[in-house]
């Protein structure tokens, strides 16, 4: 079934994380899927952009149906294999909203991120500024106490609620990609206990980063 998809990804991109868990979750193992390395620049390679000529990963393809946006794969293969797997999509209306709003509301806190982890990778050494970094770092702070605060009003485990469901999907290889650069767990310890319960779940263990496996891991974010 799965041997007409095809997946391009970066290992520790949360965008091509996001895609391989919905595949895992929904029973969808066997496709086709090749390995870039963006330290190399290959996914602005040939065969990069003959699929997503933004030159950006994910690039997925099922069949004939070309899906680069990682929610909007995401949300594809749910409804797509809906009665296959596990179910990522709330019946509840209260969590279904929540849900939505939750999986969309995740790329501020990419963004946030990955300003403060890659401000030196992204601006010439000539152009940074103290007061930049100062900035960057106390958005993330914001915004990692803005999810903390979301677990601790609950109404779950999970962040929609009950479930597992799409918004663990769009928000946990973030909060994971957070922990890896070395973000403390005594200081948010309701995103230390939401990483801890599920970076055991089959389809997160099975798809983790392998450039982390046996890696030390970073600490550009031990201060926060």
């Amino acid at each position: 079934m799965a041997e007409d998809m095809t997946l391009l990804w970066g290992s520790g991109s949360p965008m091509c994380w996001r895609v391989m868990i919905v595949l895992e979750e929904k029973n969808l193992q066997g496709y086709n899927n090749e390995l870039f390395s963006f330290e190399k620049m290959e996914h602005k390679s040939e065969k990069v952009m003959a699929m997503n000529p933004r030159g950006q990963l994910p690039a997925f393809k099922h069949g004939d149906y070309i899906l680069n946006e990682s929610h909007a794969a995401c949300l594809y293969l749910e409804n797509q294999f809906k009665s296959q797997g596990n179910e990522l999509i709330p019946d509840c209306p209260e969590e279904l909203a929540r849900m939505y709003q939750r999986m969309f509301e995740a790329s501020a806190l990419f963004q946030k991120l990955g300003d403060h982890i890659y401000y030196e990778w992204k601006v010439p050494e000539r152009e940074r500024h103290d007061s930049a970094v100062k900035r960057n770092r106390q958005a993330v702070i914001e915004e990692l106490k803005l999810w903390e605060g979301y677990l601790e009003k609950g109404p779950g485990p999970f962040i929609s609620g009950q479930a597992f469901s799409l918004s663990d999907v769009s928000i946990f290889p973030l909060i994971a990609n957070a922990f890896y650069f070395g973000l403390r767990a005594d200081r948010y310890p309701k995103l230390a206990a939401y990483y801890n319960q599920l970076k055991d779940r089959p389809s997160i263990k099975s798809t983790w980063p392998p450039h982390w496996k046996g890696a030390q891991a970073e600490d550009r974010l031990k201060d926060l």
